[in-house]
């Protein structure tokens, strides 16, 4: 399969990169906007290429120029995010609208422009990566309203875009994460160790890109065993 990652140099996304390259067949688009960590990240296999590419501020031709040199795309895997731990009276207009800008804005941006290669595909599906703090009903903690409440739009988001694009055989599904072991979560929980790490969680996440569209869409479904 051809597949595009964001937020590809570290973490989870670092994590299913690489779990998804022990398949020689697969090729693998990797996007961040750390040049660094993508480096580090292609030298590891020959059918990763790397990309510095700014979710919030895409460079619409140059992602679509690799793309087509990948030959295509059957999954997208939004998993950047950005995470603002703040209490909700210290929050700013521009904290929220970072948040959103990269969260939500940022996967509709990546959407929209690589729909018809989505739409080419045999087995699209578009994966996002949500959270917990996002799903309905779940435990909610102080400093977390912004980022949570973006989680929340992508879930949403997904359930309306399973509907609308449902006619061009693009599966499109949401894991709600719970903790996993990340700089992410020791932003939001200093201190906390989690049960599960990014190798850990990057197994399932590979798996389900390539296969969790024969048995869901339009699903957010929880991924977690401790919220935190």
């Amino acid at each position: 399969m051809n597949i595009l990652i964001t937020g590809a140099s570290k973490g989870i996304g670092y994590a299913t990169a690489l779990k998804l390259a022990e398949n020689s067949e697969h090729r693998i688009l990797a996007l961040s906007r750390n040049a660094q960590g993508l480096q580090q990240l292609a030298l590891t296999a020959p059918q990763i290429t790397p990309l510095v590419f700014d979710i919030t501020q895409p460079n619409t031709a140059i992602l679509l120029q690799q793309v087509e040199a990948m030959g295509g795309l059957d999954v997208l895997l939004n998993n950047a995010g950005v995470l603002i731990n703040k209490p909700f009276q210290e929050l700013t207009v521009s904290d929220w609208e970072q948040s959103f800008q990269t969260n939500v804005l940022g996967v509709v941006r990546l959407i929209r422009v690589l729909l018809p290669h989505l739409e080419r595909s045999h087995s699209a599906h578009v994966v996002n990566i949500g959270s917990m703090g996002g799903f309905q009903g779940s435990s909610k903690f102080p400093g977390l309203a912004a980022y949570s409440a973006s989680k929340a739009a992508l879930a949403n988001l997904t359930e309306c875009l399973a509907e609308e694009l449902k006619n061009q055989r693009i599966a499109v599904n949401c894991l709600a994460f719970g903790a996993v072991q990340t700089e992410m979560l020791a932003t939001a929980f200093p201190g906390y160790q989690a049960p599960l790490g990014s190798a850990d969680m990057a197994e399932w996440v590979a798996w389900f890109c390539t296969q969790g569209h024969r048995f869901f869409n339009g699903k957010v479904l929880p991924v977690s065993v401790s919220t935190p």
